[in-house]
């Protein structure tokens, strides 16, 4: 069976790509004895409070159709945040030459996490600058990748 979190996912991206956002990721986690339903959205803009509470409205209508989870959880909807999360070939596409950090299910070269310039992308795997070296990182091994603020 599939994943909350993909069905979600499943359910919600045509109706936030019908407002012109782009569905960034979505969370379904528990934190202390709360269930929360997390929805990230973009847009090339940035994300306006108004966005959020219209894909909120939107999705917990469709939510109580749907019905998908059976326990109380809150929604939240917002924005990605600086640091936003890259998952598909098209977010490692759009932040080319941007400051990323990657975390691996493994070692490669002795290390699991990475910080650099991201400089390639592509369905199989990234290449990353660090420190003037050029890290190919296969995509199945990324565990988690996101932007760095440069503040």
């Amino acid at each position: 069976m599939a994943k909350v979190e993909e069905i979600i996912y499943d359910m919600a991206d045509p109706v936030i790509s019908e407002l012109g956002l782009e569905l960034v990721a979505v969370e379904y986690l528990k934190e202390g004895s709360e269930w929360f339903l997390r929805i990230y959205i973009d847009k090339e803009e940035g994300i306006e409070l108004d966005d959020c509470e219209k894909v909120s409205h939107l999705i917990s209508d469709k939510l109580d159709n749907y019905d998908p989870i059976t326990q109380a959880y809150h929604l939240e909807v917002s924005s990605p945040g600086i640091e936003r999360p890259l998952k598909k070939t098209k977010d490692f596409l759009r932040f080319l030459d941007h400051l990323v950090q990657i975390k691996t299910y493994a070692a490669i070269e002795n290390k699991k996490t990475f910080t650099g310039i991201l400089n390639f992308a592509d369905e199989d795997q990234i290449i990353l600058i660090e420190n003037d070296v050029k890290i190919t990182i296969p995509r199945e091994k990324i565990a988690k990748a996101n932007l760095v603020w440069e503040g």
